[in-house]
């Protein structure tokens, strides 16, 4: 997966990324039915100037369950789960990441010469076309953008891993982490 995408910072007209081959990031998307578009406006009109306060309001969005929630099917939960370990250790490193109903948290460490929006063009195109196959239905599946952010130190990296570990216990979805089907803490035993 040759880098096609710019390195450094860049902007399509949404929201700004970071493309730097080897960087540690987390990475969010979500299904393209999943934020209804009025509350999404008034969310980023009420927290414009609070980087912290969009991102927890977005999260807590997202954990709300709107949509289809295409993902909670097992069938297609597994269909994108494979697409992200497809590529570890051959276009990146999975650190930490889980399927939820309605969208995708990831924390990845690119590899040299491979740029951010190309592994997650890797994992939304193919699962896209797939999963409107196994539902029957077109068109988008998933949000034209992502966020991306990078993690700053260890202490970071452990607070992002541990977040996305446990978002199906903060969403109501399960007790324990581990009981989720479809994220690394069932792999690794996460409680």
């Amino acid at each position: 997966m040759p880098t096609t995408s710019p390195t450094g910072w860049y902007s399509r007209g949404y929201h700004p990324h970071l493309n730097t081959p080897g960087l540690v990031q987390s990475v969010t998307t979500h299904l393209g039915d999943s934020m209804p578009r009025a509350t999404l406006l008034r969310l980023m009109a009420e927290t414009e100037h609070d980087d912290v306060a969009r991102r927890r309001r977005l999260e807590d969005l997202l954990d709300a369950g709107h949509g289809a929630c295409w993902l909670r099917r097992a069938d297609i939960g597994a269909l994108v789960e494979d697409a992200l370990l497809a590529g570890d250790g051959e276009h990146y490193r999975l650190l930490a990441w889980v399927v939820m109903p309605n969208h995708l948290h990831v924390v990845i460490e690119t590899l040299p010469a491979v740029a951010l929006a190309d592994v997650v063009r890797s994992w939304k195109g193919p699962t896209a076309r797939a999963a409107n196959l196994l539902i029957g239905r077109s068109g988008a599946f998933w949000e034209r953008d992502y966020y991306d952010r990078y993690i700053r130190d260890d202490g970071h990296l452990a607070a992002v891993v541990r977040y996305v570990e446990r978002n199906p216990v903060k969403a109501g979805l399960v007790a324990r982490a581990e009981d989720w089907p479809f994220g690394s803490a069932r792999r690794r035993g996460v409680g």
